[in-house]
């Protein structure tokens, strides 16, 4: 890349690294980092997040962490609003804004300016989802749908396709000034990392969390959905062991990482590196530029 890029995505599969580097350009290079997170966006989701600690939001400052309540929900374009709005301002200040995380689509909704459909009515959706998908394909079919591109076999997008009347979600090229910098990890090496994190937010109290934000919202909100906090409500009924529960934490982090790596991999303009360290060699040569 010939000019210094104005905006820095480090991207990668959950435990692969990715903030540890964040923390480390941003440091070296007077960065801001926005956290590109479905999760950490939640207040008083934190450790079953892996939200960065309060030492570092204090070394390094953070943008989209703990933007809305348990209750309040959250969605790529309102990720994508808010987080052009940090880039600007980022900039504005003379700093390197960081977009780092692994939440594949609010990634690339700023990078490469989705331009996203309307959502419908809960009313109109909640009927759509009653129908069978041979009912929804008749109806798409009957009222002109172009299922051109959509998983016919996918009921979900199939109702999607229908509330917006066979109308394509916008996408450009890749941001001008934009560098994209990928993790790699082999899957035993992450396996053990996963586990070593698990292990970290057992000792850091994620239990006592958990049961803390079931006790005051339920099991129903969105964020306790999440990797985590779902996993443990068998535990919580005495249906399932602690060790049950550790086990079930790492396999849906490992399940995570495989669709992760399956939305990254789509990226041509992604420079991926098999460790920290050579990324950030790249990196460095890259600002200083």
């Amino acid at each position: 890349m010939a000019t210094r890029p104005e905006l820095l995505a480090i991207v990668g599969v959950t435990a692969s690294g990715k903030s540890d580097l964040s923390m480390k350009v941003a440091r070296e290079f007077s960065g801001e980092i926005i956290s590109a997170d479905s999760w950490t966006v939640y207040k008083g989701f934190d450790i079953g997040t892996g939200k960065p600690s309060a030492a570092d939001q204090k070394a390094v400052r953070h943008h989209l962490l703990d933007v809305r309540g348990p209750t309040d929900g959250f969605n790529a374009p309102l990720f994508k609003e808010m987080a052009e709005k940090a880039i600007k301002n980022i900039q504005k200040r003379g700093k390197l804004p960081i977009l780092a995380g692994g939440t594949g689509l609010y990634i690339d909704s700023v990078l490469y300016d989705y331009g996203f459909l309307p959502n419908t009515s809960t009313e109109n959706r909640a009927k759509l989802n009653s129908m069978s998908l041979s009912k929804l394909l008749e109806r798409a079919k009957v009222e002109g749908v172009d299922l051109t591109g959509v998983d016919s076999r996918n009921k979900r997008r199939v109702v999607r396709a229908i509330e917006a009347g066979g109308a394509k979600p916008s996408k450009s090229n890749l941001k001008k000034g934009t560098l994209i910098v990928g993790l790699q990890i082999d899957n035993d090496q992450l396996r053990r990392r996963v586990e070593q994190r698990t292990k970290r937010m057992l000792n850091a109290g994620l239990e006592t969390e958990v049961r803390s934000l079931a006790d005051k919202y339920g099991w129903d909100i969105e964020p306790m959905k999440g990797i985590g906090y779902q996993q443990w409500s068998e535990y919580f009924d005495g249906r399932q062991s602690l060790e049950e529960t550790k086990n079930r934490l790492i396999s849906a982090t490992m399940n995570l990482a495989k669709r992760q790596r399956t939305w990254f991999k789509r990226d041509k303009n992604i420079q991926w590196f098999d460790s920290a360290d050579e990324a950030y060699r790249f990196i460095s040569c890259t600002l200083n530029t």
